[in-house]
């Protein structure tokens, strides 16, 4: 049976399973996009240097209910974040929303099932308007294949001026202890006028057996609001990924993210923001460091529609081994986007011989009075710096790890929240020991 003939029998299933619901119709749509699109190739331009049809020959257990594998308090103990007694809690296991493994803190955050938010009447017109905006710029099997797949989701609420006091931590969580997993988390969120909210998502795997997460959140950011949106990639040499993070700013809003990328087989991050205000601000920060046989592909898409916005793009990585990366960075700005200041970097430490990098920064500007720059390094370690401190007595290792540390300090300054910098700074120094 060949790869869309599986996922047609689980679709019939699941339509048989959930009768007549609000999200049928967004459902049907995305799998007839899935059966077209089918799983890209490398003949598929945005997926030329990742080869994803390889993970899907893996015999997946593709639960299409809403049960959650059972989950007890040592197994989350072991991947929750620092200082998660402060946070509120979201679980996702299996791609499945957990409310039993989940605490909300804040009394300022709604989190319910996005099936639920979808036939309440005071959310429905939020997620007819906003859930499936992502595939307007996402236009692969992938991202269909979760759509047609929308199943135990959650809808995130931030009501108008308000703050939520407490960061919100989402885990994403694949039991292969017994069997291999495929995992479609979705998530909709949706930050109301003058709100403010901070977002953190983590990744884990548990067991030895190999896990493939597909997932998808879409953000929509309203006026004078601001999110700050963290993503650690600490996963398995068993696990596989596509991550696909869609922010909409609809008013004049602010927006920081930081993605860390330190673990999985094969990593495939989509970050979209789109500036659909005027005075939007944004920023993207990203830190990747790949060792062994990993392969981790960063997409981003910053689309400047409505004039006077900023956007500031910095993206670093560190490839050691036999390791390989792509960061594809693209910038549109649109024959409306007058006083667009969009700026974009991408910078590359090759640590051995057989690891690989291909960067393409990219412009497409259709207004002309804008202030836009692009571009892109890779390189090695400094030789005169590590000569140098060599010279002051710093053996070879300690010297590398220094200037590695340095070189990431650019990102790690840029994750406002202190007890998440600290655990990512705690994984990197881990890593640079084992050089």
């Amino acid at each position: 049976m060949n790869t869309i003939d599986y996922f047609k029998e689980r679709f019939d299933q699941l339509k048989s399973l959930n009768g007549n619901t609000a999200l049928n119709d967004i459902r049907k749509e995305a799998f007839n996009n899935f059966s077209v699109a089918g799983i890209p190739s490398v003949k598929h331009e945005e997926w030329k240097y990742t080869r994803i049809g390889a993970a899907f020959n893996a015999a997946y257990e593709f639960p299409i209910t809403r049960q959650t594998a059972d989950l007890d308090a040592s197994d989350l103990d072991a991947i929750r974040l620092p200082e998660h007694k402060n946070a509120n809690e979201l679980v996702f296991v299996n791609g499945k929303f957990s409310p039993a493994h989940s605490v909300i803190r804040s009394p300022e955050l709604i989190a319910i099932p996005l099936e639920e938010a979808a036939n309440d009447d005071q959310y429905r017109s939020i997620v007819s308007a906003h859930l499936g905006h992502s595939a307007k710029y996402l236009k692969d099997g992938i991202n269909a294949l979760n759509t047609a797949f929308i199943l135990g989701g959650i809808f995130i609420h931030v009501q108008k001026g308000k703050t939520v006091g407490h960061p919100i931590y989402v885990y994403n969580i694949a039991d292969a202890r017994s069997v291999n997993v495929l995992a479609q988390p979705r998530t909709l969120a949706y930050i109301g006028e003058n709100a403010e909210a901070e977002i953190v998502e983590t990744y884990a795997t548990l067991g030895g057996g190999e896990s493939f997460t597909n997932q998808v959140i879409e953000i929509v950011v309203e006026k004078d609001a601001r999110l700050s949106y963290y993503k650690i990639q600490n996963d398995s040499s068993h696990a596989n990924q596509v991550s696909a993070t869609h922010i909409r700013q609809i008013g004049k809003s602010y927006v920081h993210t930081a993605t860390v990328s330190l673990g999985g087989a094969m990593v495939r991050n989509n970050l979209n923001i789109i500036l659909e205000a005027d005075s939007c601000e944004a920023h993207l920060y990203g830190l990747y460091f790949q060792e062994g046989n990993t392969h981790i592909d960063n997409h981003t898409l910053v689309d400047n529609i409505k004039p006077n916005c900023l956007s500031n793009e910095l993206y670093k990585g560190i490839l050691n081994d036999h390791s390989s990366g792509v960061f594809n960075g693209k910038i549109y700005v649109q024959p409306n986007a007058q006083k667009t200041n969009a700026y974009q970097s991408n910078k590359n430490v090759l640590l051995s011989n057989t690891a690989s990098m291909n960067t393409k920064p990219q412009l497409e500007i259709f207004a002309d009075d804008v202030k836009c720059s692009h571009g892109c390094t890779i390189g090695r370690l400094n030789e005169e710096g590590l000569f140098y401190l060599q010279s002051r007595g710093i053996s070879i290792e300690k010297a590398r790890s220094l200037l590695l540390q340095a070189y990431a300090m650019d990102i790690l300054e840029q994750i406002k929240l202190a007890p998440i910098r600290g655990h990512i700074e705690g994984l990197i120094s881990e890593r640079l020991a084992l050089i």
